[in-house]
């Protein structure tokens, strides 16, 4: 009876073992696809408006407002940084060690100096809206799959890239990419970036409209991270509002829009005693300060990551020791 009354807690403790190790597996590392990225005629739908439902998915130092420019990067490509133009089809494609044009998407990238932190802005424009897209990693929605940003940029032949809204880390939230609904689950009360077939940018509450209408609206792409930074040109965050538990200053990644088909993406790298990082107060005031009229935090810390021409331009960190991309579930990008 002794034996039977010691040998009953130690198996139950073996199988509670057991139990949490798999819980933690499957939150954290456990991979499980749902669905396989879909291509991009729902977007082609959305932008004719022809109402198709078919789906075809740390370095540096410096401080306040006084922002300096300069490139970026320095290519390892000589005739890169120089400027090389050639041709693409019909189009002159020139590019630079910070710069890229090809008469239908613009971009030239900028690093500026901003409350003690590197901050890297691209300003984009393009000719039509099809040019702004996402991508998911690994070309799969599900759970535990992510990649690093530049792996995913690359796979997707990306000019351009950031990270998006790590809609991995959550049970809840919307995931609308390209057009097709992948998660229609609300997260109560959060502010998501909707981006719809014309390009235009609106900022919604999840408990206020479902994912249904907003695809019925022409939502292409919904991002649910948050918090909103810029809403109708003003500041939409106080000095206190911070993401979950996270540092005032972190690494932060931001989406803006400043006029039709012309964005603003801003990366800061953070966690280093060269380059401190910003709020979401200092953010948003820099967005502002950039002209954005509406402005979106997206995930940030260690997944902050700019992606250009081959390379990443910023410093990425989760530790502030090491420099390394944390692997992510989704990125925004600007592909042809």
């Amino acid at each position: 009876m002794r034996n039977k009354n010691v040998l009953f807690p130690v198996v139950f403790g073996l199988l509670l073992a057991a139990f949490t190790a798999y819980v933690l597996l499957d939150t954290f590392v456990i991979t499980r696809v749902y669905s396989e990225e879909k291509t991009q005629s729902a977007v082609v739908a959305a932008i004719a408006g022809d109402g198709s439902e078919e789906a075809a998915t740390d370095s540096n130092s410096g401080s306040g407002a006084d922002s300096t420019s300069g490139n970026v990067h320095d290519s390892n490509d000589g005739e890169n940084a120089a400027g090389n133009a050639h041709q693409s089809g019909a189009a002159t494609v020139t590019v630079t060690g910070n710069s890229y044009d090809d008469g239908n998407v613009s971009i030239v990238i900028t690093q500026y100096r901003y409350c003690e932190t590197d901050v890297y802005v691209a300003d984009v424009r393009l000719s039509s809206a099809e040019y702004l897209k996402t991508a998911l990693a690994k070309g799969s929605y599900g759970k535990n799959v992510t990649d690093e940003t530049s792996d995913i940029a690359s796979s997707v032949n990306a000019i351009f890239a950031v990270n998006g809204d790590y809609y991995g880390a959550r049970e809840k939230g919307y995931v609308i990419r390209n057009g097709v609904v992948y998660r229609d689950t609300a997260l109560k009360n959060s502010e998501d970036l909707v981006v719809y077939g014309d390009g235009s940018f609106e900022i919604i509450n999840e408990s206020l409209v479902s994912a249904a209408e907003l695809v019925e609206k022409g939502a292409v792409q919904v991002l649910s991270f948050g918090p909103a930074l810029i809403e109708n040109g003003k500041v939409a965050v106080e000095q206190s509002d911070e993401v979950g538990r996270a540092k005032a200053s972190n690494p932060r990644t931001a989406i803006g829009i400043i006029d039709d088909l012309h964005y603003i993406f801003v990366v800061s790298d953070g966690r280093t005693s060269a380059s401190e990082g910003l709020s979401l107060a200092e953010l948003a005031e820099f967005m502002l300060e950039a002209g954005a009229v509406t402005a979106y935090n997206l995930d940030g810390g260690g997944s902050s990551t700019m992606y250009f021409n081959g390379q990443v331009v910023n410093v990425p960190t989760t530790n502030g020791r090491t420099s390394q991309e944390r692997k992510v579930s989704d990125i925004v990008y600007i592909g042809i």
